[in-house]
């Protein structure tokens, strides 16, 4: 019977004059679709981004949305002519959803600039209005030309919860480069979920930490180690965690705060730095000293503390 329900649940054909009906399964394409569909086309986007910790989108906007959790069940309940999902997405779903007659288009995680565009444009013929795409894209471009840095780059690190950084191959790490920055863990060999220990960062501090952390993670508190503090060449900034993970439209307000990032660095101005604990304890910024490097015993001085 379950089959048979499912097959009941087919595709059917959407008015031509506004494209096809489509369920988006990733919150990156989540937040592309929403700019270049109609809003009567996107049946719905996943519950990915209607949750604050992982969305790349307006929350507001997203939650006006139908939210799915991404099973072949909702998925045929809702007809879709297209179902556009991530490449990680399970064998067993998307073997079933093309068994049972859906157009199956999967995006994987834009690694640079170029592809995020690719991305854009691709999204835009699927929906239908190209056009759209076109217009996302000059936004694109215009943010990226307006950014174009003069000086040397400045060695930086995001750095996440848990010590996680975005290494090489990865989207921040070229937009990063586009806005005057060096990506100090990929000039490092890491690659794109690698760790930084806090011996590490420590031994060989960067410039400058942007801080891209959960707040309502326990993780967060090596970010706001108190060892941190004796980093007197090494400024802190936050760094929204929601700006890493896709591109599309998160891109030009990730090139903006990197902007405003280098901007208050070049001026000498105390960058906003707010320890995790610090913010939801206060609900406050606090702003950093300025930091030099350690030497491996004072690493572990600094880690052991003063009875070891």
């Amino acid at each position: 019977m379950f089959p048979l329900t499912l097959a009941a649940c087919a595709p059917v054909p959407a008015p031509q004059e506004s494209g096809p009906t489509i369920v988006s399964l990733n919150p990156c394409t989540d937040a592309i679709l929403a700019e270049v569909a109609d809003p009567g086309q996107l049946l719905a986007i996943s519950a990915y981004s209607q949750d604050p910790a992982s969305s790349s989108m307006d929350l507001a906007r997203a939650r006006a949305m139908r939210g799915v959790s991404g099973t072949v069940e909702e998925v045929a309940a809702l007809r879709p002519q297209v179902v556009v999902a991530s490449t990680f997405e399970a064998p067993a779903t998307t073997g079933a959803l093309r068994r049972l007659g859906f157009r199956l288009e999967q995006f994987g995680l834009a690694a640079t600039v170029e592809d995020s565009i690719a991305q854009v444009r691709a999204l835009a013929r699927i929906s239908g209005h190209p056009e759209r795409g076109e217009a996302l894209v000059v936004r694109i471009q215009a943010a990226l030309a307006a950014a174009r840095p003069t000086g040397a780059p400045i060695p930086a690190v995001v750095w996440q919860s848990g010590g996680i950084v975005p290494g090489q191959g990865t989207l921040i790490t070229d937009l990063l480069t586009r806005t005057g920055f060096a990506n100090a863990a990929a000039q490092r060999g890491l690659h794109q979920a690698d760790l930084l220990p806090l011996e590490d960062m420590l031994a060989h501090p960067p410039r400058l930490i942007l801080t891209a952390g959960n707040m309502h993670s326990e993780e967060d508190r090596l970010l706001a180690h108190p060892a941190l503090a004796a980093l007197k060449q090494t400024r802190r900034a936050r760094l929204d965690p929601a700006l890493l993970w896709c591109g599309g439209p998160t891109i030009p307000r990730t090139v903006a705060r990197l902007v405003e990032v280098r901007g208050a660095f070049e001026t000498g101005l105390r960058l906003r730095s707010v320890p995790p604990q610090e913010e939801r304890k206060k609900g406050k910024p606090a702003h950093p000293e300025e930091r030099p490097g350690l030497s491996l015993s004072k690493v572990r001085s600094r880690l052991e503390g003063p009875g070891a």
